[in-house]
C-alpha cells in the first residue's frame, strides 16, 4: 500500500470521540444502577473461558445463583445473553412441538411466553386474567381440567403491570396435579421480592441480572430442576435453537466442562460479583430492604396526590407501576427528569402504553437516597404541567 493510500484510509475514518454517556440515576424497569463493586470486577484481566481459574468462578457463580433462587438444582446456571435467552432457554427447551403450553394474559411477558412457545412448535393455551390482576387458581384448574396442559408458565413479577403473583405454591400444586412442568418468570423478582424455587415447587426459573441483581445484562440466570432437564434430556426431537440448547450447554455447565462456545467472561465475572453482594447482605434481608425502601417511594407517591396501579395486596416494590393523572403528558414527565435531572423512568407497555409510569426500585438502585431525589424531581416536573 502506498503512502498516499494508507493517508486517504486514515483520513476517511470515522471521527469518534472519547465514550462519555450521562451519568444517570436509573429508576426505570431495568437496567438498575451498578454497584461499584461490580463495575471493578468488569475491569479485570480476562482468561480463557476453560482456563482452570474460569472454571472455579463458574462453580463459585452456580453456588451463588443456587442460594439466591433459594434451589438445590443442578442445572442452575448462567444463559449467555440477556434476560431473554435466559427465558428462550427455558421455554424453547421445556416446550417440544406436540406439547400445549399455558400462559397468562394479564401483562405483556405472558405475551412473550406465547410467542416462544409456538416458535417452539408447541401449541399455546391462555388463561384469562385483566392486565393489572394476578392469576386466580380458580381459573388456572378449569384451563387444566379443559386443555390438559404439558407446561404451565406464569410471570411472578410483571414488569408491564407493577403486580406480583401471590399464591403461587397453589398454582404449580395445580400443575403437578396434571403432571405438567411449571416455568416461572423471575426477571423482576430474583433477587427482590421473596422467590423460593424449591419450596414453591417451580420446575425452571429464568431471569436477568440487570434489575434486582444490579448488574449489566449479558450472563442471565436459569435453574431447572431434575424433573424439568430429564424432559431435556428424553427430547424427541432437537430444540430448534442450537445456542440455547440445554443438552448441550450442560456439557459446558456440567461436569465436563467441554466447549460449547466462548462465554461472556466479564459479564460472568460481573456477575459473580453482584451474586456475593447478595449473599453478604442476605436474600431475605434483601428482600426486606426492597419492601421497605420500595414502600417509602409508594408512600411518598400517594402524598403527591398518584395512584398506584395494582392494589395493596399485589404491589410489587422492585417495579412501582404509578397512573398518569388525567390531563399530564406522560412523555413530557419522563423527557423533563432525564433532561433536568438525567433521572430514568419508563413509560407503559402494551395495554397499558400511556397509562401508566413504571418506576423501578432494584438492587443497588433500591436506595433512600434515590427515591427522594426521584420524588423531589417528579414532583417538579408535575408542577411544569401544573398539576
Amino acid at each position: 500500500m502506498s503512502d498516499a493510500s494508507a493517508l486517504t484510509e486514515r483520513e476517511d475514518a470515522p471521527d469518534v470521540g472519547e465514550l462519555t454517556p450521562p451519568d444517570r440515576t436509573l429508576m426505570g424497569p431495568g437496567p438498575s444502577d451498578v454497584h461499584p463493586r461490580v463495575l471493578q470486577a468488569m475491569s479485570t484481566p480476562l482468561v480463557g473461558h476453560l482456563d482452570p481459574s474460569f472454571v472455579e468462578i463458574m462453580d463459585e457463580v452456580q453456588e451463588l445463583l443456587r442460594y439466591t433462587f433459594r434451589t438445590d438444582n443442578k442445572w442452575t446456571i448462567p444463559v449467555s445473553g440477556t434476560g431473554s435467552a435466559s427465558m428462550e432457554a427455558a421455554i424453547g427447551n421445556l416446550v417440544e412441538p406436540g406439547d400445549t403450553m399455558l400462559v397468562p394474559t394479564n401483562g405483556y411477558f405472558g405475551g412473550r411466553m406465547k410467542s416462544m412457545a409456538e416458535r417452539a412448535g408447541g401449541e399455546v393455551v391462555e388463561v384469562e386474567a385483566p392486565w393489572g390482576e394476578p392469576l386466580d387458581p380458580v381459573d388456572v384448574e378449569r384451563a387444566f381440567d379443559e386443555h390438559q396442559p404439558d407446561v404451565f408458565g406464569f410471570v411472578h413479577a410483571e414488569t408491564s403491570t407493577g403486580v406480583l403473583q401471590p399464591n403461587v405454591p397453589e398454582l404449580t400444586g395445580i400443575a403437578h396435579d396434571h403432571d405438567a412442568l411449571v416455568i416461572a418468570d423471575s426477571v423482576t423478582s430474583l433477587g427482590g421480592v421473596e422467590l423460593r424455587v424449591d419450596e414453591w415447587g417451580i420446575d425452571a426459573a429464568y431471569s436477568g441480572p440487570q434489575k434486582c441483581l444490579s448488574c449489566p445484562p449479558g450472563a442471565s440466570p436459569l435453574t431447572l430442576s431434575d424433573r424439568a432437564m430429564d424432559k431435556v434430556l428424553d427430547r424427541d426431537e432437537q430444540p430448534r435453537s442450537w445456542y440455547l440448547d440445554l443438552s448441550l450447554l450442560e456439557g459446558y455447565w456440567g461436569d465436563d466442562r467441554s466447549y460449547h462456545h466462548t462465554a461472556p467472561i466479564t459479564n460472568v465475572y460481573a456477575l459473580r460479583e453482584a451474586l456475593r453482594l447478595v449473599a453478604e447482605e442476605g436474600i431475605e434481608a434483601r428482600w426486606a430492604r426492597h419492601r421497605e425502601v420500595a414502600g417509602e417511594l409508594k408512600a411518598g407517591l400517594q402524598e403527591l396526590g398518584l395512584e398506584m396501579n395494582a392494589p395493596d395486596e399485589y404491589w410489587l416494590p422492585s417495579l412501582n407501576a404509578v397512573r398518569v393523572p388525567d390531563g399530564i403528558d406522560d412523555g413530557a414527565v419522563i423527557d423533563h427528569l432525564l433532561a433536568e435531572y438525567d433521572l430514568e423512568i419508563a413509560s407503559g407497555l402494551g395495554d397499558l402504553e400511556g397509562d401508566i409510569w413504571r418506576i423501578g426500585c432494584m438492587g443497588h438502585s433500591a436506595r433512600r437516597k434515590n427515591v427522594e431525589y426521584v420524588l423531589a424531581a417528579l414532583e417538579d416536573a408535575l408542577a411544569e404541567q401544573g398539576f
